[in-house]
């Protein structure tokens, strides 16, 4: 169910022989992500339940759902490049059946994360979740 694109960094993770590779993969992931404008940094796209400052910009047209995403701090900003593999351009009724938890497993996030970082990729996702469920 999961992208080429998430299948892709899954290969790259299994690839990967420890977890500061990972970590440091993860990192460029999120430097190589354009900036998310100013004007769109507001309240109204910022995410509640993370430790540092997130905003998503989710869309969905002609049924195919695709957001952008911008974070203060680069490990978040990658995680963000990581739900971006995961959910960027998947239809929207897709969405909400993908399995966030057993997929990012798949990459060893869950074992390799703080506490805050986790429920803050959890809240991330709950607000992916909630934009292409309501479309």
């Amino acid at each position: 169910m999961a992208s080429p694109e998430f299948e892709e960094l899954v290969e790259t993770f299994e690839f990967l022989d420890d977890w500061e590779d990972r970590y440091r993969h993860v990192i460029d992931m999120g430097k190589a992500m354009p900036p998310l404008e100013d004007a769109l940094r507001v309240p109204a796209t910022k995410v509640d339940g993370c430790a540092s400052q997130v905003w998503l910009v989710p869309q969905v047209k002609d049924d195919v759902f695709t957001f952008r995403g911008e974070s203060d701090a680069m490990i978040v900003r990658g995680l963000i490049a990581v739900l971006l593999a995961l959910y960027n351009n998947q239809p929207v009724d897709q969405v909400t059946r993908i399995d966030a938890s057993a997929e990012l497993a798949r990459l060893g996030l869950n074992d390799h994360l703080s506490a805050q970082r986790s429920n803050g990729l959890r809240a991330m996702v709950e607000r992916i979740r909630q934009t292409a469920a309501a479309a």
